[in-house]
């Protein structure tokens, strides 16, 4: 027999906890969880969602076909976003061949050249930089990782001619994913507007990429010449409208997990001095045998992983990772009935003192949970985000860059750095600036 799923309280008569969701989804879930345990349900203006927490109904959750917990059905607010008939706004069968092209321009004979690419961009971006200053780090990264990642998917040309528009373009969009776009993805506001407009400009500029190299008869190592030579099983090759979807849905793969990420690590490598000579002691050692970052290096370089996967544990970038129920879903002794969504929440689940010991206690050596499930912060499951191998090796590249040639230390109170999630994406707060010295100095 089946349990009531427990109901968290506050609900307004009409909205239920919609105002609350679109204002702090995260203290919502915060709440949520403490209020009722692993699992509960909340009212999103009429889309019941029911939030489970904790490993095991992580691994129910993931390991669920998409026949019953479907995620294009969740995630109809990204389809204004990539485009009609891309991943989401695609039939099954079409994602699953547009995932493969994706798939294709993430093997290791690819990602081998991207390491040295952003370590020149990294080199580039800090060129003009004093022996002495200080930076907005959240703001300088969103600004370097959008030329990395534009170098490795686009190509050299695309990047020597970005320009401001490209990166407000791409801004616009991102904004385009206010929390209350997953109830309502197509709202006539002005930052809907401008998401759409934005998109629509993007088309242009990539099309036009796309006819010169065609033209040239240009053939790149880039994400954009994978999506130029690819075709369906039906031997038909993408549209522009496609590739530009294509490029617009790996982008979001993988530049702001990269950005926030680049973010909350060098901050917290700031915010724990008592580990900085044994970081850059191993930052040193990749640049005494090699006169370049190599992807190979890069994946031997423990105490900088470990400071990343920590960061990505406490501050997860994607917290509100949803399905829609198709059929009835049975979770224990509960059943979630077909309508309404299931989400999980990385930054809930990620702080339980069951798996982590002082859970809110920053730990770049902190043992393994023990779960497969425990760590979720790319999602998991078949529908782990395609763009994770390439986020956190941006994010080994320019630290390792950066902290190869300078120190970094606070500019305000450790406590003074906060959390905020205006677009479903959890970022450091402003200002969010820390001091840089040139080592040598």
């Amino acid at each position: 027999m089946s349990s009531n799923i427990p109901l968290v309280s506050g609900a307004q008569p009409s909205t239920g906890h919609l105002d609350e969701f679109n204002n702090d989804p995260l203290a919502l879930m915060h709440r949520a969880y403490e209020e009722c345990g692993e699992i509960c349900e909340f009212n999103l203006g009429g889309l019941h969602t029911v939030l489970l927490v904790g490993p095991d109904a992580h691994e129910a959750f993931f390991r669920s076909p998409d026949e019953q917990l479907s995620a294009a059905d969740a995630y109809q607010m990204m389809v204004p976003v990539f485009g009609e008939g891309i991943q989401y706004g695609a039939p099954p069968e079409i994602e699953r061949q547009q995932l493969k092209m994706q798939v294709k321009g993430l093997k290791y004979e690819r990602m081998v050249n991207y390491a040295e690419i952003i370590e020149r961009e990294s080199e580039a971006f800090s060129s003009d930089w004093e022996e002495h200053g200080e930076l907005d780090i959240y703001d300088a990264f969103t600004r370097l990782t959008l030329k990395t990642s534009t170098h490795c998917l686009l190509g050299t040309d695309f990047r020597q001619q970005l320009t401001e528009e490209f990166a407000g373009l791409y801004h616009d969009l991102e904004d385009g994913l206010a929390p209350s776009s997953l109830t309502a993805p197509y709202q006539d506001a002005e930052r809907f507007r401008r998401r759409d407009r934005a998109r629509e400009r993007l088309v242009e500029l990539i099309r036009e990429r796309v006819r010169l190299r065609r033209e040239r008869g240009e053939a790149e190592h880039d994400m954009l010449q994978v999506y130029m030579d690819a075709t369906y099983k039906d031997g038909r090759p993408l549209t522009d409208h496609e590739i530009t979807g294509m490029v617009i849905w790996f982008m979001f793969a993988g530049h702001h997990t990269s950005s926030n990420t680049t973010a909350w690590t060098l901050l917290e490598i700031a915010r724990n001095p008592q580990y900085k000579q044994r970081l850059l002691a191993e930052v040193d050692a990749l640049f005494e045998d090699a006169s370049a970052l190599t992807f190979r290096g890069l994946r031997d370089i423990p105490l900088l992983d470990g400071f990343i996967r920590e960061s990505l544990r406490l501050h997860p970038p994607l917290n509100a990772i949803t399905r829609r129920v198709m059929s009835d879903w049975s979770f224990k002794r509960y059943v979630v009935t077909a309508g309404k969504n299931i989400m999980v929440c990385p930054h809930v689940s990620h702080k339980l003192p069951k798996y982590f010991d002082n859970p809110n206690v920053f730990d770049p050596e902190r043992r393994d949970s023990g779960h497969l499930f425990a760590e979720i912060p790319f999602g998991g499951g078949r529908r782990k985000c395609i763009g994770n191998g390439f986020a956190v090796l941006q994010v080994k590249a320019i630290l390792s860059t950066l902290l190869h040639r300078y120190d970094f230390s606070l500019t305000a109170a450790a406590e003074s750095y906060g959390e905020i999630m205006p677009a479903l994406i959890l970022r450091p707060s402003d200002p969010c600036t820390l001091k840089y010295t040139l080592r040598s100095a």
